[in-house]
């Protein structure tokens, strides 16, 4: 039965049907075949949305729009540009500060790409430096914005794992920062290397006033996440905040938004939303599936059989399956699928599901700068004009860096456990 199931369901894929109807479909065949009775579907359907903890979806996709068109991602870029600006690269180093910050803001990889993108990469070619390496390096560091808190993907984990969303949360601060710090000594090595100019040299008066145009938008990740981990509110709490602050700030202050730029966004992020329900509801759907015929308990017997139950092979099995799984589908996708069927294998070796958590949400995010389906590359490619191409060529070594950070939090645990205090 677990041939049939995934059979069907990389069958559909491969003919084009999109993924949340190959999920769906793919349980419904299985849902025939053992006659299990069709009207469990709808039913099914409706639990995997009944979450609390999933009302923070939409209200963090929307708060990344806002961000990246509401006038606030600019001047915090302004203002990271007048205190690094000045070293040589500096711009390219600001590029990947202001998407670690934008990253804990958004909790989406495309719009910190997005953000960071529109804001710095005409700049950047104004500026000679080489635009495919620029489009790159803005892509992959657009990667930390599902990994810094708050993210997305770890909020569909936690609901999928039955875990807290805060204690993930705190665990992607230190791997976030790990790759925002190997993307940094990347661009400073290339800057060297070809020679990049180095920017103007702002005053204190001046860097002073951009820091007071910012600091509206500067106030933002203290305000989610402060609210948060003092407990004054929760995750979906703190996301909906994160709406109605970043939209006070984008039309009252800067008045960046208007009522006809404000609808385009809600109907924009309405859509999106609802495609990421969809899968999610449809992924309920395939995982009865799965739970019916015990195909993860089967995963997870065949891997500790051929491991020997060596935890260190386990994790390295399933590392390269995410990376791989991370290169052809979506992210939320990923995650909604691989989540079941590698549980019961961490539990098998006593892993912290905590820690696979970010682990997982790390090894998918590269995906988002991994050809063929590399979201953060089109978000690049769309804004610079340039062919996924040119940009795949420079943003081989970043993934490289990447991939390293992911390996070193996996067989290092205590980098991911460490704020959570286990």
């Amino acid at each position: 039965m677990g041939y049939l199931i995934f059979g069907t369901f990389f069958l559909f894929l491969l003919i084009g049907v999109p993924i949340g109807l190959s999920i769906g479909l793919a349980a419904l065949v299985v849902f025939i075949q053992a006659g299990i009775p069709l009207q469990m579907v709808p039913q099914t359907l409706f639990e995997g949305n009944n979450s609390f903890s999933l009302v923070a979806v939409p209200f963090f996709i929307l708060a990344g729009d806002v961000l990246a068109r509401g006038g606030i991602s600019e001047r915090i870029v302004a203002f990271a540009e007048s205190c690094l600006g000045r070293i040589r690269g500096g711009l390219s180093i600001v590029s990947v500060l202001a998407s670690m910050f934008i990253a804990a803001i958004s909790g989406s990889g495309a719009a910190t790409t997005a953000a960071v993108g529109a804001s710095l990469l005409p700049e950047l070619e104004e500026r000679k430096y080489d635009v495919d390496f620029s489009a790159a390096l803005i892509a992959s560091a657009g990667t930390i914005g599902v990994v810094i808190p708050p993210s997305v993907p770890m909020v569909l984990y936690a609901v999928i794992a039955g875990e807290s969303v805060a204690k993930l949360f705190l665990g992607g601060f230190i791997p976030g920062i790990l790759m925002g710090l190997g993307l940094i000594i990347w661009a400073f090595y290339i800057a060297k290397k070809r020679n990049y100019p180095a920017g103007k040299k702002y005053s204190a008066k001046e860097i002073w006033h951009k820091f007071i145009t910012a600091l509206w938008g500067l106030m933002c990740p203290g305000i989610i996440l402060g609210g948060i981990f003092s407990g004054v509110f929760t995750p979906s709490e703190a996301a909906a905040i994160a709406v109605v602050y970043t939209l006070l700030v984008a039309i009252f202050v800067y008045k960046a938004l208007d009522f006809k730029h404000f609808y385009k966004l809600v109907v924009g992020s309405g859509i999106t939303s609802a495609l990421v329900m969809f899968i999610i509801a449809t992924s309920k759907v395939f995982g009865w599936g799965l739970a019916f015929y015990q195909i993860p308990q089967a995963i997870a017997g065949a891997m500790l059989s051929v491991t020997h139950n060596n935890s260190l092979l386990v994790y390295l099995m399933i590392d390269v399956i995410i990376l791989i799984s991370g290169m052809f589908m979506e992210t939320a996708s990923a995650l909604i699928i691989l989540t079941p069927i590698f549980l019961p294998a961490i539990v098998g070796v006593g892993g912290n599901l905590v820690h696979f958590g970010v682990v997982l949400t790390v090894g998918l995010a590269i995906g988002m700068a991994t050809p063929p389906v590399a979201i953060d590359i089109y978000v690049a490619s769309a804004i610079t004009g340039l062919p996924m191409g040119r940009i795949t060529k420079p943003i081989l070594p970043m993934v490289f860096i990447l991939i390293v950070v992911f390996l070193l939090i996996t067989f290092v645990p205590q980098l991911v456990m460490l704020i959570p205090g286990y």
